[in-house]
């Protein structure tokens, strides 16, 4: 198969990147490096099955190839970026759905959309499942991301009805692993940085609010099998596991090991309350459910996170 594959430099998308590479497939990576990095595919840059175009997709584009599939994983999904970009975010999710959406048409490729489980907002129904239609505030300061992964999945079932284009879309849940940013602004990130430099862990309001970690493995592994069967309404993709933020900055520290203490601040505007897929839905239609324990998954990322630490450190040394 010929991929295009947009933010294939990112977190996931340059996991999935590398997944297609190992399968013999040709990978076309999109990527604009407002978040993404070209260290993520560094590894794959020689592979004479993958090309790098550097180039923001909430701007139309002309490809000279044939296309098998449309990946559209451009995005800025912390919310330290979506904040500090809140319009970039909204084309991103809009302009950028409806150009891939057209290279899908135009292609006659099957189109796979990288939606989010803050279409749920702060949910009313715990665990959230596909059919529950969410509680977001559409003009609060979340509302860049989430309201541009609604209309990106609005977009997708318009152009599903109306030009008969072949889609996929999954709600990703909190998802963590290596090539996320060192400054990446999400909690598992966060926390692990703080733990490895021995400083305090910020926890946002009482700690009480619950998250799914799903290690980028698993979720990787879901998204290829939902390339294999034919079902195009939406599905959750997370690790049901469900952790206190208080609870997971504990297991952090315990697990590396380091001096830090929690410092709390203030909760900002919107944030969920309670956040878990229900995922009976796609172990029943791909048999797939996490096979990494958080544990396993946090060990694993700590230790990605302390490599690049050190290779930053070293970067500084030299420069003095």
């Amino acid at each position: 198969m010929n991929i295009l594959i947009t933010g294939g430099a990112g977190f996931i998308g340059s996991h999935l990147c590398k997944r297609f590479l190992s399968e013999g497939h040709s990978v076309i990576c999109l990527d604009n490096f407002i978040t993404g990095s070209r260290k993520n595919v560094e590894s794959v840059l020689e592979n004479d099955k993958f090309k790098l175009i550097e180039h923001d997709i909430s701007n139309p584009i002309i490809l000279d190839e044939d296309i098998d599939w449309v990946l559209h994983f451009a995005s800025l999904a912390s919310p330290v970026h979506y904040m500090k970009y809140p319009i970039k975010t909204l084309k991103s999710g809009l302009n950028g759905t409806h150009n891939c959406l057209g290279i899908a048409k135009a292609k006659n490729a099957k189109f796979f959309l990288a939606s989010t489980s803050e279409v749920y907002g702060d949910p009313l129904v715990h665990p959230q499942t596909e059919d529950y239609w969410g509680n977001v505030n559409p003009v609060g300061i979340r509302s860049c991301y989430d309201e541009s992964k609604r209309g990106a999945e609005a977009l997708t079932y318009a152009y599903m009805r109306k030009h008969d284009v072949d889609v996929r879309v999954i709600r990703i849940f909190n998802t963590y692993g290596p090539n996320m940013q060192i400054n990446d602004g999400r909690v598992v990130s966060n926390f692990i940085v703080q733990a490895l430099n021995n400083e305090d862990l910020t926890i946002y309001g009482d700690g009480l609010q619950t998250r799914s970690f799903c290690y980028v493995d698993d979720l990787v592994a879901g998204i290829r099998k939902l390339m294999e069967v034919d079902y195009k309404q939406p599905l959750n993709l997370g690790n049901p596991g469900e952790y206190t933020v208080a609870d997971l900055a504990k297991m952090i520290i315990e697990l590396i090991g380091a001096n830090s203490k929690i410092k709390f601040e203030l909760l900002p505007q919107d944030d969920p309350k309670r956040r878990r897929p229900d995922i009976t839905k796609v172990k029943a239609m791909l048999g797939w459910e996490p096979q990494v324990p958080v544990q396993e998954g946090i060990k694993k990322t700590a230790e990605w996170f302390a490599e690049q630490l050190k290779i930053k450190k070293e970067k500084k040394e030299k420069v003095k």
